[in-house]
């Protein structure tokens, strides 16, 4: 493989050997499904990956009928009047493992537990995926299940009132962890009333507020066979894998014949972002505060990307790491301090954590932004840039002896870059990278609004000095 192969929406069939002679499938079937497949040599179980590009910012809020056009909604979904989705995607994950016409909750269970495979589900911003590990003999079952669960859910309604209190719950666990808090009260402060700025999981009203209907429309809306891309990474046999797909959803009634373009990947440029806030406070008596700096980021497309993963790690991103060493080693301000990036098809965040003592949270978000400061200034070291590339091709290299982040790498290729590119490209890509580079990402990263986000027992004026500086 030289070079990223690109993932074009018309075309039929690919083949490639990708860097340790995996073979690497794909096929775009006539009704808009996409299967992708990684046969890793030597390998002896399966991660398989039911993907939809839907996440919590495809939600709708409440809409009229006089402001719904044809073709309006998550993918073209013509709507008359509707109440409001948000929450619905975290809903769905949750409500597609309590059963369908075949499959009882307990069934759905039971399959995977009896032969000791793994199974979950994850919501993101911009995607959902139902997953499960498996032997490679236990493959065909969990095809077999999980094409069950995604086209057949039944949302039960007493099920969707039980699992209301489910989330709650999961909700309010999150809500008593001063790390959650802060980073969902980062994103608002950042991307404001951008729909990346929302919760993943929904709030404490749009759960209770959510109706079933909601739900039900959000589902067939959005899980439809040209929405649907599966990935399978491990020992797999992509023509056997190609088969048991068809097979599990046209016994659940999906209408295959009818041809269909898959749904188009969401455009990878940026949005305006209007900041949020540039302080926001969330004041708790805990021992410890949690403190996280914030700027806009780039998106997943970016071509800099690379070049933020070695700023990232020369910043923030191991134990050799500026901030590790400045506010940890050196000063013994905070255990656990680092920086990070996120990025989406139109926006992006990058941010940095610390956590400390509430009488040190002014110094150590001083700090952090000086040593973010310094290195948008000055750059960094060409020894600085040689660790950081081997920090992360070593890391880069180690991830994928796991089926779990091949089979993701293969649905994040499909979903949000379109090309796929294997580690070798990944290698050439960071062996490019200068310290100018860094440098000139860095500076333009610190152009933009700051946001500050914090928990604990604090208040607005211990950040003065750092939201004037």
């Amino acid at each position: 493989m030289n070079g990223a192969v690109a993932l074009p929406l018309d075309l039929p069939e690919l083949s490639l050997t990708a860097s340790g002679d995996a073979l690497v499938r794909r096929s775009v079937l006539p009704s808009g499904i996409r299967i992708l497949s990684e046969r890793v040599p030597g390998a002896r179980s399966a991660t398989i990956g039911f993907w939809v590009a839907v996440g919590s910012r495809d939600e709708l809020g409440a809409v009229s009928a006089a402001d719904v056009r044809d073709g309006a909604g998550a993918h073209g979904l013509a709507a008359a009047a509707l109440p409001s989705r948000f929450g619905s995607t975290h809903f769905l994950e949750h409500l597609l493992f309590k059963g369908t016409p075949g499959r009882t909750a307990l069934d759905i269970a039971v399959a995977f537990d009896e032969v000791g495979g793994e199974h979950n589900a994850l919501t993101g911003k911009e995607y959902t995926c139902y997953y499960a590990k498996v032997q490679d003999r236990d493959l065909p079952m969990a095809v077999s299940v999980l094409a069950d669960m995604f086209t057949s859910s039944v949302l039960d309604a007493a099920e969707f009132e039980n699992e209301r209190g489910v989330i709650l719950e999961e909700l309010a666990m999150a809500d008593d962890d001063p790390n959650d808090v802060v980073g969902e009260r980062l994103f608002e402060a950042v991307l404001g009333d951008h729909p990346l700025g929302r919760p993943i999981g929904g709030t404490n009203d749009t759960i209770r507020a959510v109706t079933r209907d909601a739900v039900w429309q959000h589902y067939l809306a959005n899980y439809r066979p040209n929405d649907l891309v599966v990935t399978v990474a491990g020992a797999v046999d992509h023509d056997e894998l190609v088969a048991l797909v068809i097979a599990a959803v046209d016994g659940a009634g999906w209408e295959l014949t009818k041809p269909a373009r898959p749904v188009e990947r969401r455009l990878g440029s940026s949005a305006p972002v209007t900041r949020g806030s540039a302080l926001s406070i969330t004041n708790r008596p805990n021992e410890q505060a949690v403190v996280m700096l914030g700027y806009p980021g780039l998106v997943a497309t970016d071509d800099r990307r690379t070049t933020l993963s070695v700023l990232n790690s020369v910043f923030g991103g191991g134990m050799s790491s500026r901030l590790f060493q400045e506010i940890r080693e050196k000063r013994g301000l905070a255990y656990s301090v680092y920086s990070y990036g996120a990025g989406y098809s139109d926006a992006g965040l990058f941010g940095m954590y610390a956590g400390c003592s509430p009488k040190n949270a002014a110094q150590v978000s001083e700090l952090m932004l000086a040593e973010f400061d310094l290195l948008a200034r000055d750059g960094i070291s060409v020894g600085e840039l040689a660790r950081a590339k081997g920090q992360l091709s070593g890391s880069a290299a180690l991830s994928l002896e796991d089926s779990d982040t091949r089979m993701s790498r293969l649905g994040r290729s499909e979903i949000t870059t379109g090309e796929f590119a294997d580690l070798d490209e990944g290698l050439r890509r960071l062996d490019a990278v200068t310290v100018d580079d860094v440098q000139q990402l860095a500076a333009s990263l610190i152009a933009g609004s700051l946001s500050i986000a914090a928990v604990g027992a604090l208040e607005a004026s211990t950040f003065d000095r750092v939201v004037q500086s």
